[in-house]
């Protein structure tokens, strides 16, 4: 068992007890105090912690990183071949979605024909280490602003909005995530060129599979802030546990049917901790990451939040260069 994973189970055990150190907090006006037991801060099987962590994120980003601008969900799907490397190796993780993240800012760029070649899109990409049924299926989220940002000749920052995202143009970028990934595969040693030739080939698009449906309009933040959430959503629900007690399996209602029509798991105890000490991210390797120009380096970062216009940064802080967007 991986050190990271034993730290992080003997961490829940010890989170929200008073035995096991709080804080005392007390009011200085009226003299009103309580005890807060200290959290264990677990990254991906303490309840508490990783839902308090997703409505910190998801608040995080829609008051300080997203403008008002509309907001597309992009879902990538790799192989199982491949999600066996993914889910080990976090060097190829980062290859992969840098590699899917070019791939969707080409794709978008070609639908923004007033946009000039050097714009850039923004886009927060959530990595995901597990599915539904608790099993391990690394897979990418990724919250792109659904257009390009530019500065025009007068310096002043320019939101160009996309065309329609039509299933041609998903299409297009799921071919080319497929060929990139998988060059990209080979060079880092994860699948041979006969295999990678083999997936290529293979039908329903190599077992690669993007979904862009989901859109989020620029007025709607509390559908903006739903959406984080369910992207930085922990592994799994606890009220969605059941145990009836000592030698009895515990269950675990599905969010959705199986395949099979299967609506819950039955698992031992150990099993269960088996399944998600799998799902335990690796340590000191970020959950979620920025690019475009939300990355931290970016030149215009500064100027796309949405408290940007309020604090003088550009005059405005951007303006649509749509006429339905005024």
């Amino acid at each position: 068992i991986p050190r990271h994973v034993e730290r992080e189970l003997r961490g829940f055990l010890e989170c929200g007890i008073l035995a096991c150190g709080f804080a005392r907090a007390r009011c200085g006006n009226c003299g009103h105090d309580f005890l807060v037991a200290f959290s264990c801060k677990g990254r991906g099987l303490c309840p508490s912690c990783t839902t308090r962590r997703m409505a910190e994120t998801a608040a995080h980003l829609v008051e300080h990183v997203f403008p008002q601008v509309p907001v597309r969900q992009w879902v990538v799907t790799f192989p199982r071949r491949l999600r066996y490397f993914l889910h080990r190796d976090p060097v190829l993780l980062g290859r992969v979605r840098r590699c899917v993240l070019r791939a969707i800012e080409s794709g978008l760029r070609r639908r923004c024909p007033e946009a000039p070649p050097d714009s850039r899109f923004g886009a927060v990409s959530f990595v995901q280490r597990f599915g539904s049924a608790l099993n391990a299926h690394t897979h990418l989220h990724s919250c792109v602003t659904d257009g390009m940002f530019s500065v025009d000749a007068a310096g002043a920052l320019r939101f160009h909005p996309t065309a329609d995202v039509t299933e041609a143009l998903v299409s297009a970028v799921q071919r080319r995530i497929r060929s990139r990934v998988l060059r990209l595969a080979v060079r880092h040693g994860a699948l041979t060129p006969d295999v990678a030739a083999d997936l290529a080939r293979w039908g329903h698009d190599g077992g690669f599979s993007l979904h862009a449906a989901v859109r989020v309009e620029a007025e709607d933040r509390a559908g903006l802030e739903r959406l984080l959430r369910y992207c930085a959503r922990p592994a799994f629900a606890s009220e969605r546990l059941c145990w009836d007690g000592p030698d009895q399996p515990v269950r675990y209602t599905l969010p959705k049917p199986l395949p099979t029509g299967r609506t819950e798991l039955t698992l031992a105890p150990l099993e269960l901790l088996d399944r998600l000490a799998a799902l335990i991210p690796p340590p000191r390797r970020h959950r979620h990451h920025y690019a475009g120009v939300f990355a931290p380096h970016a030149a215009l970062r500064a100027r796309t939040p949405p408290e940007a216009e309020s604090q003088g940064i550009g005059t405005p802080a951007f303006a649509f260069d749509h006429p339905r967007h005024g």
